[in-house]
Formats: C-alpha cells, sequence, structure tokens
C-alpha cells in the first residue's frame, strides 16, 4: 500500500480533521453535483479546485471563499501529502488517466461515471487501488434518486410480488443538439447517450435485479446535426429470469414514465425525475436537518393491479426523499476506514459490461450474452 504523507493510506493528517478533497473540474459535473455535495458533507472540506478557466475560477471562489486554484492535475501530485481525496468530474475520455495518477500519488478517489469507456480499464483501476490499498468509488448518484430508493422499497418488502418486467426511462426533449464532446462522435470522447444516461439506468437495473446474461440494443443518431446515439434501447435479461427494458433518449416528444415495474402482485409506476438536480442547479444545497429531495404528493408514483395510474388505478405510494448526499457521506467514512464503499469499480464494469455489449449489439443487429452465462458461446462479447 502506498500512504501519504500523514502516514496511512488515504487518512486524514489528525483524527476528527475534515478531509481535504481535490475537484479536478469545473463544469456541469464539478460545479452543479460534486463541489457543492462536497462541501454540504460533514467531515469534507473542499480544498482545491483544478481549472484553468477564469470564468469558473471566479465562480468557484464566489460559492466557496477560502478555496485554492490549480491549472491542472499534475499539481496535485506534486502535493499529494496536503490532500486526502481526489475527485475527477471531467471529460470522459480523461477519467482513467486522472484516477491512475492519483492513485500512484497514494490519493483516493472518486470518479464520475462511466469510469472508463470499457469493463477491462475500469477492473485496470479495481486491480491498482486495491494494491495501493485506497478507495476507488463511482458517483453513481442515481442510484439515491428518490424514485429508485422507493422502488428498492417496495421490492425488498414484497409489495410488487415477483417482479418480471423492468421498465426504466431517462427521457428528454432537446431536437437540437448542444455541442460539445458529450455529443461527439469521436469514440475516444465516450460520448453519447449510451454511456451518459445509459449508465445510470444500466446500474440502477443490476442494483435491482442482479446481473445481465443477454443484451439487445437497439441505437440512432437522430437529431440533424448530431453525432453520437441521441435515441437508444437496451433490453436486458438478468440471470433471476426479470427483463429490463431501458430507454434513454433526448428525441422524445411525448415523456413516458420513469418506471414502469411489472410483478405477480402488483404494479408500480413513477412519472417525472427526481427533483434533486434541478434543485442543485437552481443553486440550492442541502443542510442537515432540513428537507431534501423530497415532492409533491401529486408527483408520487402509484401502486396496484388491473387499472391504469392515469385513470386512477392504484393506490399512490410516498416517494422517499431523495438523498444524494448520502454518497459523499458514505465516502468520508470509507475513506477514515469506518464504512464501506459505497460504489465499487468493478460495479461499475459489471455495467460497462453491459454497454459494450449494447453498443455491440446495435452496431451489429444481434443478441449479446455476457461472458460467464451458460448461453450459447457464438455471441459472447470478446
Amino acid at each position: 500500500m502506498t500512504p501519504n504523507a500523514s502516514g496511512a493510506p488515504g487518512t486524514p493528517d489528525a483524527p476528527g480533521a475534515p478531509l481535504r478533497v481535490a475537484l479536478v473540474g469545473y463544469g456541469l459535473a464539478g460545479s452543479v453535483f460534486h463541489a457543492p455535495l462536497i462541501s454540504a458533507t460533514g467531515g469534507l472540506a473542499l480544498d482545491t479546485v483544478v481549472t484553468s478557466n477564469e470564468e469558473r475560477r471566479a465562480e468557484a471562489r464566489a460559492a466557496y471563499p477560502g478555496v485554492r486554484f490549480a491549472a491542472a492535475a499534475d499539481e496535485l501530485w506534486e502535493r499529494a501529502d496536503e490532500l486526502d481525496l481526489v475527485v475527477v468530474a471531467t471529460p470522459n475520455k480523461t477519467h482513467v488517466p486522472l484516477a491512475t495518477a492519483a492513485l500512484k500519488a497514494g490519493l483516493p478517489v472518486v470518479v464520475d461515471k462511466p469510469v472508463a469507456g470499457t469493463a477491462a480499464e475500469a477492473r485496470g483501476l479495481a486491480a491498482l487501488a486495491q494494491e495501493r490499498g485506497l478507495l476507488l468509488s463511482v458517483f453513481q448518484n442515481r442510484r439515491w434518486d428518490n424514485d429508485f430508493r422507493t422502488l428498492a422499497g417496495l421490492i425488498d418488502d414484497g409489495e410488487l410480488g415477483e417482479v418480471q418486467r423492468f421498465e426504466s426511462r431517462f427521457e428528454r426533449w432537446r431536437p437540437r443538439p448542444k455541442g460539445g464532446w458529450r455529443e461527439s462522435g469521436d469514440p475516444e470522447e465516450i460520448g453519447g447517450l449510451l454511456y451518459d444516461l445509459g449508465s445510470h439506468v444500466v446500474d440502477q437495473a443490476l442494483v435491482l435485479f442482479g446481473p445481465a446474461v443477454r443484451v439487445y440494443a437497439e441505437s440512432d443518431v437522430r437529431r440533424p446535426g448530431a453525432a453520437a446515439d441521441d435515441d437508444t434501447f437496451i433490453a436486458i435479461t438478468h440471470a433471476n429470469g426479470v427483463r429490463s427494458h431501458l430507454y434513454v433518449s433526448a428525441t422524445t416528444a411525448q415523456l413516458g414514465p420513469r418506471f414502469r415495474v411489472l410483478g405477480s402482485k402488483a404494479g408500480y409506476v413513477k412519472y417525472g425525475l427526481d427533483p434533486q438536480e434541478a434543485a442543485l442547479r437552481e443553486g440550492l444545497r442541502p443542510v442537515a436537518g432540513e428537507p431534501w429531495g423530497e415532492e409533491a404528493q401529486e408527483s408520487w408514483g402509484r401502486l396496484g393491479s388491473g387499472e391504469s395510474p392515469l385513470s386512477g388505478g392504484g393506490a399512490p405510494v410516498r416517494t422517499l426523499p431523495g438523498d444524494y448526499p448520502a454518497y459523499y457521506a458514505a465516502v468520508a467514512a470509507a475513506v477514515r476506514g469506518a464504512g464501506d464503499n459505497p460504489v465499487t469499480a468493478l460495479q461499475a464494469a459489471a455495467a460497462l459490461d453491459v454497454l459494450e455489449a449494447a453498443r455491440r449489439s446495435a452496431r451489429e443487429g444481434v443478441t449479446v450474452t455476457l461472458p460467464g452465462s451458460p448461453a450459447d458461446e457464438e455471441h459472447t462479447v470478446r
């Protein structure tokens, strides 16, 4: 294991001292999600923001007085003894090299999703973190969405009976591309909705229903001027027999339900997105002891059988509050050796197995059998 200057891997200089966090990147992910959640988490302190953009520096300085700045991540490795955690919130293609450098500098790392472009790269990072005795966690914040937390509770309580089909939609209506690396057709950028929103819906399906054995996908570029997939469907057959149908799209003129989950006893239908992202974008911040992630009763999902929820079928189910702050609270505990890693790189690698299979399925028009499945090896991803 490679210790930092405090003498132990990923521990602060003094017991009880806040963990000093360096945030690499202050674009959408860094400014809207990571910086606010880090600063709102007890036991964490936003120490350094890495950006060379003067406008972004001014925004960060106004929001977090006293924060330090670095123009490049290399500056962090030169003073690794002054830090306890690095958060990578940069374009996808930089995730692996930045996480690798942080781990080699002896620093625990949080990496925004997708952690890598391939499952092999994710597993390589996991092996390096294990070798160094350091935390490597992936920011899959949608595990703490209000609707996902509610659905997981209903399944655990047996309210649906045996789940047979899981439909999950992350749909938007953006008829004109916004541009930027997220919509780039360059494979090195790891752009497109399959790896962006697809990382969320696949991760949620695997958390709820376990390993995938077969994957089928349809992926299209529909908008004029778009270069990366903007309308994708993924069908997963899980080892336990559950079928997940997952939709991610920027071209949906009429949005479907966020979740439609059908079981042997009942179904659950939920419309609308978790409110936390919108709140963070508006500048609202979670405060300990105050309501956060709550939604109005008219947005609650409905549980029932035999009728459409749109015509009053079923009973409303109170949506649990969303809880993105729980992710960083768990990270802080894990770095201190007082809790488990909330999202491991190996879990992220399992989702990347599905995303890679989906990309191949859409390209070749085949159903892909994942390695380790007892099914025919002919279409196994290699």
